[in-house]
């Protein structure tokens, strides 16, 4: 039997009642092309698939939504990962989403849904201006994540990524201010209050990645100078290029190799260009793997100490 078209009108997911008010049967609803995520919500089935954990979470917060009653929005990992806040994969995937009433409401429950239920100090809620959908204020967010990341190198890394300023035209205002990211854990009697207190210090506005973040933490915590993060090398008034972490004093700069060159062949042979420009301007670049930064690091260290050595020579 050839199945009834749905109403154009409606979107990729929606409400099981606004389908039914667009005149959808219930036979039409159990249909093979159609899957239901969560009670009461229908997702075409062609829709495109998610590439990675991030965007899945994402998706299933759109579904979700469909069907939000007032007064509950998005907390915890969904909320971070909505604001676009780096997390670690092992805390994204699979997660289910987290949705959050303000007391003495009861938590919400359900299939793929982790409820919570916080007094109304300790969550700020607003719409977010892209995706439309309410969710904790950036500040409340990363306070609320201290109940989720282990460790404290990722309490910090999100807390760059709120407050990190713009370096270019096109960069993003930040999502909130230190003084915003202090008055959240101030608000109220909170789990892992001190270790938010704790980490707090350790952020910085211009960390553009968790990875820098891990990488400029690592070396502070083996007891070396904190070097600067994503500076502009200018010799001679020709600027070189930016480089994630450095010493400039010393001419000696960090680079993160991620994973883009396997997949952007352009951005690695500029990569390249850039280190070749501050290897005859004197400059030494260490080339830093990921493997380094989030295994074992005493390698890694001990190299960044040599070269300060030789060059404060």
């Amino acid at each position: 039997m050839r199945r009834q078209p749905l109403p154009a009108h409606l979107p990729t997911s929606f409400s099981v009642a606004s389908a039914r008010a667009a005149g959808v049967t219930s036979s039409r609803l159990r249909s093979a092309d159609l899957r239901a995520p969560f009670h009461g919500v229908r997702v075409r089935a062609d829709a495109r698939a998610a590439s990675s954990a991030e965007d899945a979470l994402v998706d299933a917060a759109h579904a979700y939504a469909q069907r939000m009653p007032v007064g509950h929005f998005f907390s915890h990992v969904a909320a971070a990962v909505l604001w676009g806040l780096p997390l670690p994969l092992e805390v994204v995937a699979g997660r289910a989403l987290d949705v959050c009433v303000h007391a003495p409401r009861r938590a919400p429950a359900g299939r793929g849904v982790v409820g919570h239920a916080v007094v109304p100090a300790l969550a700020h809620v607003v719409r977010h201006p892209v995706h439309g959908i309410a969710l904790s204020t950036p500040a409340s967010t990363w306070a609320m994540l201290a109940v989720v990341l282990q460790d404290d190198r990722d309490l910090v890394a999100v807390a760059d990524a709120v407050i990190r300023t713009p370096m270019h035209r096109s960069d993003p205002a930040p999502l909130a201010t230190r003084a915003q990211l202090g008055a959240a854990v101030a608000a109220g009697r909170r789990v892992g209050a001190a270790r938010l207190r704790r980490v707090l210090p350790r952020a910085i506005p211009r960390s553009r990645s968790r990875s820098e973040t891990w990488l400029r933490l690592i070396l502070v915590d083996a007891g070396l100078a904190g070097p600067e993060a994503n500076v502009d090398v200018v010799e001679a008034g020709v600027w070189l290029g930016q480089v994630d972490l450095a010493y400039p004093a010393l001419r000696v700069a960090l680079e993160y190799e991620g994973e883009h060159h396997l997949t952007d062949p352009r951005q690695w042979a500029a990569d390249i260009a850039r280190y070749d420009r501050l290897a005859e301007a004197g400059w030494r670049v260490i080339r830093v793997t990921k493997a380094e930064v989030f295994g074992r690091s005493d390698d890694l260290v001990e190299r960044v100490r040599r070269a300060l050595g030789q060059a404060a020579r």
